[in-house]
């Protein structure tokens, strides 16, 4: 499942696989606009930190691996989310669609 989001966090596209969980929709979301806000890979908060942002934000801030920020010749574009494998496998998979835009960055 895959959300994406522009820079302003404003749904552009989504698609879920045949037999991806439903409620991976709100997870890759909320991964699409994490991303999105802060600029950077989600998955990479502090624990303890974390769970204080998804309670001060309603759950919108998450810190799951799977969201990528866009970024084109340095501009924030919007961001990706990934849902529905592990976070591992969702990060990859991010990956693997920002390494098909040209000109855009890429995250280990």
């Amino acid at each position: 499942m895959h959300c994406i989001v522009d820079a302003g966090g404003h749904l552009l596209a989504f698609a879920r696989m045949d037999g991806a969980f439903v409620l991976s929709y709100d997870s890759a979301l909320m991964k699409a606009l994490t991303a999105a806000s802060y600029g950077a890979p989600t998955g990479n908060i502090p624990a303890g930190m974390d769970i204080k942002l998804a309670i001060a934000t309603q759950g919108k801030r998450v810190n799951l691996p799977g969201g990528l920020p866009v970024i084109i010749d340095g501009h924030l574009v919007g961001a990706i989310g990934i849902g529905s494998g592990t976070g591992e496998e969702d990060r990859i998979v991010a990956n693997a669609a920002l390494a098909a835009l040209p000109g855009a960055q890429v995250f280990d």
